[in-house]
């Protein structure tokens, strides 16, 4: 995995992202499954590493929000990828649907209440990039869930235009404040879609994944992939880019994750505090006392 680019991935605006040339599958980085798991191990290895540092320098923090179909392997991933990295600095956070209360709220305020803190990792599993997708697609969540006023809805086109601005803003806003963001659109086909839905229904111990919902939402793939399409264009930029990762293989989708989590710490200006000449002799002090202590009892 030493020479592979992750770039090929990264979608930051330079150039107009198109849904239907991007790939669900790509040549395997392992070679077996000894080898990755050995390449996971590392990987997990560097990210706590890095976020050990993240953790004590305390000055940036990074949001990592994915997005997906149904049975892409957002929850798998996001498991994989962080096992064995320290939990202190890191928090997780899975939104469904949207409750009473939060749709009282603006479509940035139950996202906005848990926004990372310094020195910390916050996954979004899933996100506010619902409003721009889910909404979009079944437009009547905006008069009958989310209640908005009628005239702020005639127009949809401009609906769409200002959440877009209103994400951008936002991004822009947390990159200003030292909080990084890296969106990643697990790109998985519809036909492996389909297997893994099949699987769910299939075993027992799957079941409880299944809803009924993911398969009426089958029924406008084309629609979501389009709104997925004008997503991303709307909102990639070089600050807080997006990856569109194909996702057909779980082993190669959570060695890419976890590679560019890793080069995204890797470029932040971090090191752990340095502790003068004087702090350095009452440490060693506290050497001796301890050590003394021990020999006391």
């Amino acid at each position: 995995m030493a020479d592979f680019n992750t770039n090929k991935f990264r979608v930051d605006g330079s150039e107009k992202f198109d849904i239907k040339k991007a790939k669900t599958r790509f040549p395997d980085i392992y070679d077996g499954k000894e080898e990755y798991e050995a390449m996971q191990e590392q990987s997990a290895k560097d990210l706590d590493e890095l976020q050990s540092k993240m953790y004590a320098h305390n000055r940036y923090g990074l949001l990592v929000i994915f997005q997906a179909m149904d049975a892409a392997g957002k929850d798998g991933t996001i498991k994989n990828v962080l096992a064995g990295v320290n939990p202190i600095g890191i928090k997780i956070h899975s939104f469904k649907r949207p409750t009473e209360t939060e749709l009282s709220h603006d479509f940035l305020w139950r996202t906005n209440q848990v926004l990372p803190q310094r020195g910390t990792i916050t996954i979004f599993n899933r996100s506010y990039y619902e409003e721009v997708l889910v909404v979009k697609v079944e437009p009547a969540i905006l008069t009958q869930s989310q209640r908005l006023p009628v005239e702020l809805t005639d127009d949809l086109e401009k609906v769409w235009k200002h959440r877009y601005s209103d994400i951008r803003n936002l991004e822009k806003y947390l990159y200003r404040n030292g909080i990084r963001v890296i969106k990643f659109f697990l790109n998985v086909s519809k036909e492996e879609q389909a297997s893994r839905l099949i699987e769910r229904i299939e075993d027992p111990a799957k079941n409880w994944k299944f809803e009924e919902n993911d398969v009426k939402v089958r029924d406008k793939w084309d629609e979501y992939m389009q709104a997925y399409e004008d997503c991303i264009n709307a909102t990639a930029t070089k600050k807080s880019p997006w990856y569109v990762i194909p996702a057909d293989d779980k082993k190669n989708l959570r060695l890419t994750v976890g590679r560019i989590i890793a080069e995204e710490l890797k470029t932040m200006d971090m090191k752990y505090p340095e502790v003068g000449e004087e702090r350095t002799a009452e440490l060693r002090d506290f050497i001796d006392i301890i050590n003394n202590q021990t020999l006391e009892k």
